[in-house]
This record gives structure tokens, sequence and C-alpha cells, in this order.
């Protein structure tokens, strides 16, 4: 992976590091919110299916990397790593684990679409959830077993001259080369095209079938490809960039927080764009919006029940109840 995140610079004060933290800081919020609501309604409220087995897998990834984000923020902003060796290793093998996983799930997904539009017979007889369960967890195995040399590789290193710790990469500038190059590869190029060319399938599958009343489809598929693009690109750019202009240091090292954080955005839109647009996952949210308000229209008409005036028989006095809160 990139050793740009572990550069350390003098202490974090100025405009963009303030806004890489406040919108790191939106990001785990409505990540680990919107994520938690996707986890808890496919996994516990919606019906078992292979497009919920997706969806889950790729909360559960998205979920995981949001929780994370707090000790990111707190190290870019510091410009020191306080978390000790372990934390080191493991705190960046779960962001680059997640990412990947993230990513593969996304790929997933579009093969999956692709295949239910050009082969509905086949895909009603052999998809199951079993076998969707068995694909997301290889997913999960081959995506950490893609990160652990790297979290192998890194190191806590002490900075002589502001007494500060260095989270880093210990390898060969040969040895990163490669590195960025897989990451860019695996984790850009090659999934673009796969999930490119399942949308230009589909779409075009669509069209001749006339099953496409609205071009809504379209523009959700469009809005897919854009924000992959969006998100993605930027930071391969840069880790690119970063083999060779090393002499631009503080312009790749602001690019640099620019480009992590719409990778890192890439994971609190993951539910908007692919699970809140479902027609399953819209229903549970109606469902549990309207128990949410029939629960408060209850209890406001038991308060108003509870505080009807009455007159005592004894004293002939008006008597109110008050309801608790």
């Amino acid at each position: 992976m990139n050793s740009t995140s572990g550069t350390t610079d003098p202490l974090c004060m100025g405009a963009l590091c303030i806004f890489y933290a406040v919108a790191n800081v939106i990001i785990f919020i409505l990540g680990v919110a919107g994520n938690g609501l996707v986890i808890w309604i496919v996994g516990f409220k919606a019906k078992k299916s292979v497009v919920n087995t997706w969806y889950l897998s790729l909360a559960l990834s998205d979920f995981l990397f949001c929780g994370t984000l707090p000790f990111s923020i707190i190290h870019i902003i510091k410009q020191d790593w306080i978390f000790g060796l372990f934390m080191c290793k493991f705190m960046f093998f779960a962001v680059y684990f997640n990412w990947f996983s993230s990513i593969f799930i996304l790929v997933i997904i579009s093969v999956d679409r692709c295949v239910v539009v050009k082969f509905p017979v086949w895909a009603q007889n052999k998809r199951t959830t079993r076998k969707a369960s068995v694909i997301a967890v290889l997913v999960w195995i081959l995506s950490a077993a893609y990160c652990l040399p790297s979290a192998y590789s890194l190191g806590v290193q002490n900075n002589g001259q502001n007494q500060t710790k260095n989270c880093f990469y210990s390898y060969t500038k040969d040895q990163k080369t490669v590195d960025v190059v897989c990451d860019l590869f695996l984790g850009f190029v090659i999934p673009f095209l796969i999930i490119v060319v399942c949308y230009v399938v589909i779409m075009r599958k669509l069209k001749i079938d006339q099953m496409a009343k609205s071009k809504k489809p379209f523009k959700i598929m469009t809005a897919l490809i854009v924000t992959f693009v969006v998100c993605w690109l930027p930071y391969h750019t840069f880790s690119l960039m970063d083999l060779n202009l090393r002499k631009y240091k503080n312009f790749l090292n602001s690019g640099y927080k620019i480009a992590l954080i719409l990778a890192n955005g890439n994971s609190c839109i993951n539910p908007f764009l692919y699970t809140f647009t479902g027609k399953d996952f819209k229903k549970q949210c109606k469902t549990l919006l309207s128990k949410i308000e029939n629960a408060f229209e209850e209890e406001e008409t038991k308060c108003k029940v509870q505080g009807t005036i009455s007159i005592t028989p004894e004293d002939g006095r008006h008597a109110t109840t008050v309801c608790n809160v």
C-alpha cells in the first residue's frame, strides 16, 4: 500500500488538516449510521436473498472501515503515531482490507446484476444465498491475504527532531513500486473495467427488451460508475505521482489528503447508492419509520387520556393527571 499516509510533517494546524478532520468525522458518522442501519435491516429484518447477502457483506466491510477512521483522524492531526506497533499494523491492515474487500464486493454485485439480466433462467435456478455467502467469505479471505504482507512490513519509527513517532512501510523503492502498481490494477483498473462492461451489457439488454419504462435504472448505473471513478482515481493518481515526484512533497501531501477524503467517502456513499435504492430495503425503512411514528402517536394518545380533566365526587374539585416523560 502507499506509504504517503505514513509521512510526518509539523503539527497539522492548517485549513487543509482541519478540513480533513471535519470531513472524516462526517464520513465516520454517516458511514457508521448508514451502514449500521443496512446491517440491522438486511441482517435481521429483511428476507434472505442473494442481493441482500451482497449488501450485508458490503455494509459490514464499510462499517468496519468507518470504525477505524478516528485513528486516522488523530494520526493526521497530531502527526504522531501514539497507538503503538500492534495498532500500527492492525489499523492500516483494517483500512486497506476493508477498502479492497469493499471494492471486490462492488465488482461481485455488478457481475451478479449482469448475470441476472443476461441469463435470467440460469440465475433463477443456480443463484442461492448459500453460494453467495461462500463467495462473500472468499472475497474477505482474498482481501486479507492480499493486505497481510503490507501490514507485516509496517513499523514504528522515532523522529529525532520533534520526538514524534511515525507508522511507516519499511520496504525498498522497487517493492513500493510493485505495491502501488498492484494496488492500481487490482484496486481500480480491473474492477472499473469489469463494472463498466457489466453495466454496458445491462443497459443494452434493458433497451433491447424494453424492460426499462423510465430512465431511472440508467441514471443509477451512471451514478455508480461516476462515483467509483471520483472516489478512487485521485487516490491512485497521487500514489503513482509519489513514486517519481517526491520533490513536490508539500503538493503531494496536500493532494493525498484530499484523495483520502474521497476514498474514505466511498464507504458512506455505498449504502445510499446500492442499498437505499432497492425496493425491499425502502419497504423495510418505511415499515421501521411507521413503527416509530406509531409508537410516538400511541404515547401521545396515552398522555392525552391520562391528562383529561375529571371531577372527583368527594370534593367536587377539578383534578388533572400529568403525563410523565
